[in-house]
């Protein structure tokens, strides 16, 4: 009979009851645990924003702060002194004062110093930019057709065609037949002191017009920030007409049959008319004109030449009540000149080296613009601006010297000795180092005080400008006159090598021209440039500028001649700490008053001890002996 088994037919063969039990549970569990993770997981439902309601609040009457403003006032100007530092870490860089004298010269990539341009300036005539007040000129030729064809035109012609343009109230269609240049010229005084003629299209750009048949004509508003009761003086060769709202309020002219030509456009009613003498012409003087306060009124200035020769126009102003300076030589009253704004310093010295003294004054009197300037009028004439001061941090010669092993020592340098430094300390001991001993700063500083030796070569380049072609009225007579254009430069060369001296030097320039006339100098051109010593020991350094045109000419041939002519140079060489290496000078009082010729620009005219003057001014003997002073 066999044996039954112990365990169950449930039990898994060949293993344990308790341990096949125990997985079953955990499996359970884990099945359970799935289920109620997956159930219990769900997605929460966003809450919507509600906005709070909103929240009423008082509000406030405010008012409108007012401010009352003067009408006749400017806002205050400031002056402002700024000290520049020149450091020894970096080249001493000159900033351009403002926009003009062309592009700076580049050698080897080297940038030059840009100057402002001021030759514009310098004449009468007005220059290319506004000042906002001033008046806007056009300048026609009528010896070509509006598209610039030639066409025949004589003085009598024109006169025709100036008279149909005053008597048809000043309407420009009368003008538009004929050539305007496309250069306009804006001008706050009315001051064409005695010139060539030729210099009137020059100043516009018009350098291939003859010098004669020509008008400039002026227009803009006539306004004074006060009631004012005044009338204008005026003189002129060859013509000149001034509207107020386009009706003629003065005519002057040179020659007596050309006022007579006019008298059915504007005749004088006052007994003084032709009663002074202005330049070498009997003045004219307007209506009375009334300006209520603040209140424009448009006004043009036309003038210009019809047969070539010497040209003036002068516009002057005398206020009703007003008494006015004598002159000594022609008897009658020296008025103000008329003018929109202040008269820089440069367009005085151009008037003034052609005004005849007594002529006109131009630093006081009316300024015609809708505002009271809080400068007094007798003291308006504009200076120079203040130049910033420059102050050069110098090096004590005893400083401290540091090795590369850290020792150091306070001592002055005394010479190099091949490769060695000869130091001498306070007690006067020397001291031997090796170059290649001493710190990075101290090695630079060697190279510093340590600088080339140059050759300074000064070059002035002259090539006459031909004379323009006399008048075909002239009858061959012409007027003694000469112009140059003048190129200035220096060529700078070390002259051992300089590859070691590895720092920007700068380099200025001064072309210095003589006073035919006078006793005194005018700055012509000044340029300055950077250049590396490291980067030219091989070659030449050149610096030079735009040609510069000098003139010398006599009113008449028997008259003394006038004008400027060259006379000197200034070359200086500074490193980076500002101290001179080298300078050339054909005058030495020039570098020995560096400082004040720095601040002075081209054409300003200034005497030995550098101080700015004003140019020569024509004396009667300027007229000629066979010239009649005064014309009828």
């Amino acid at each position: 009979m066999k044996r039954k088994h112990k365990h169950s037919k449930n039990v898994a063969k060949g293993a344990p009851s308790g341990f096949v039990i125990s997985l079953m549970v955990h499996a359970a569990a884990f099945m359970l645990a799935g289920l109620l993770v997956v159930f219990t997981v769900h997605q929460k439902e966003e809450k919507k924003f509600i906005p709070p309601k909103p929240v009423d609040r008082p509000k406030m009457q405010l008012k409108k702060p007012r401010m009352q403003v003067k009408k006749s006032a400017k806002p205050r100007s400031t002056t402002r002194i700024v000290t520049k530092v020149k450091r020894a870490s970096m080249p001493d860089i000159q900033l351009p004062e403002m926009s003009g004298m062309g592009d700076g010269l580049e050698v080897g990539g080297i940038g030059f110093d840009i100057l402002p341009d001021l030759t514009e300036l310098s004449s009468p005539f007005g220059a290319s930019f506004t000042t906002g007040s001033d008046l806007q000129g056009h300048f026609y030729n009528f010896n070509r057709s509006r598209s610039g064809r030639k066409i025949p035109m004589s003085p009598s012609q024109l006169q025709e065609i100036i008279h149909d343009y005053m008597k048809g109230d000043w309407r420009k269609s009368i003008l538009s037949r004929y050539y305007r240049s496309p250069n306009k010229l804006y001008t706050s005084v009315i001051c064409i002191p005695t010139m060539m003629s030729e210099l009137a299209p020059t100043a516009f750009g018009e350098e291939n017009v003859e010098g004669y048949c020509w008008a400039v004509l002026y227009e803009g508003e006539l306004v004074y920030p006060e009631d004012i009761t005044f009338r204008f003086w005026g003189v002129s060769d060859k013509f000149m007409g001034v509207s107020v709202d386009d009706e003629t309020v003065l005519f002057c002219a040179y020659q007596n049959y050309v006022r007579v030509a006019f008298g059915d456009v504007w005749q004088s009613k006052d007994p003084k008319d032709m009663a002074y003498y202005f330049a070498e012409s009997r003045a004219r003087p307007s209506d009375w004109i009334t300006l209520k306060a603040g209140v424009p009124k448009n006004i043009k200035v036309i003038m210009g030449d019809l047969d070539g020769g010497l040209v003036y126009h002068i516009l002057s102003v005398e206020v009703r009540g007003e008494t006015y300076p004598l002159d000594r030589t022609a008897g009658g009253p020296t008025f103000p000149v008329f003018r929109t704004s202040e008269i820089s310093q440069d367009v005085q010295d151009e008037i003034y080296s052609n005004l005849y003294p007594g002529d006109a004054t131009l630093t006081n009197g009316p300024i015609f613009r809708d505002y009271i300037s809080e400068t007094s009028e007798a003291e308006s004439s504009v200076t120079p601006e203040p130049q910033p001061l420059e102050v050069v941090k110098t090096v004590d010669k005893m400083r401290l010297w540091t090795a590369l092993n850290g020792k150091t020592v306070e001592a002055e340098f005394k010479m190099m000795m091949g490769s060695d430094v000869v130091l001498e300390n306070k007690k006067g001991r020397q001291i031997k180092f090796a170059e290649s001993q001493l710190s990075l700063e101290d090695q630079d500083y060697l190279q510093l005080i340590n600088p080339p030796d140059f050759s300074i070569n000064w070059m002035n380049k002259s090539e006459q400008i031909s004379n323009p072609p006399a008048p075909p009225w002239s009858g061959g007579i012409s007027r003694p006159l000469r112009m140059f254009n003048f190129t200035f430069g220096v060529k700078i060369q070390p002259k051992s090598s300089s590859k070691t001296y590895n720092h920007d030097l700068k380099v200025e320039y001064f072309a210095i021209g003589d006073e035919i006339d006078g006793n005194n100098y005018v700055l012509l051109d000044y340029q300055s440039g950077h250049f590396n010593p490291a980067n030219f020991w091989d070659k030449e350094f050149l610096l030079s500028g735009d040609p510069v045109k000098l003139q010398s000419m006599a009113y008449r041939g028997t008259a003394p001649v006038r004008g400027t002519r060259y006379g000197g140079y200034l070359v200086v060489i500074t490193d980076p700490r500002g101290e001179v290496l080298e300078y050339k000078a054909s005058h030495e009082f020039l570098y020995e008053k560096l400082d004040k010729l720095r601040k002075l620009r081209p054409n300003n005219h200034f005497n030995r001890d550098v101080e700015r003057v004003i140019p020569a001014r024509p004396t009667e003997d300027s007229r000629g002996s066979g010239a009649t002073s005064f014309s009828i």
